[in-house]
């Protein structure tokens, strides 16, 4: 059975950083594009950012030059590095696996992934 745990959330303040991780068990990272997703009180959950499983990566333009997405192979664990965060970043973020091997194209829908974190809150104060 695969999994996705994740960890890293927290309270910070506005221009903090914050990094959270994601450990796979049951798949390789590295043959699987990664993705991470964010749901903000009454809304819905929206695209973070995903990296393919060559490494390419894509942000969303409310992140973009403020988060990185990452992958240490050796420990099956993704990561999201979250620099200058600001209090519109508060949600509960959710990691998640796609579900076709060495996918070339873009996964920035929740249909692409088939495995999902439990989710961790990340909450920024002004």
């Amino acid at each position: 059975q695969v999994q996705l745990v994740e960890s890293g959330g927290g309270t910070v303040q506005a221009g903090d950083s914050l990094r959270l991780s994601c450990t796979s068990s049951g798949r390789t990272i590295g043959s699987y594009g990664m993705g991470w997703f964010r749901q903000a009180p009454g809304k819905v959950r929206e695209f973070v950012t995903s990296v393919m499983f060559n490494g390419n990566a894509r942000y969303s333009d409310s992140v973009k030059g403020r988060f990185t997405i990452s992958r240490d192979t050796t420990k099956n664990t993704g990561y999201l590095q979250m620099d200058n965060l600001r209090p519109e970043d508060t949600a509960v973020y959710y990691c998640a696996l796609g579900s076709i091997r060495y996918r070339v194209t873009w996964a920035i829908r929740e249909g692409d992934y088939d495995v999902w974190g439990q989710g961790t809150q990340v909450t920024v104060s002004s």
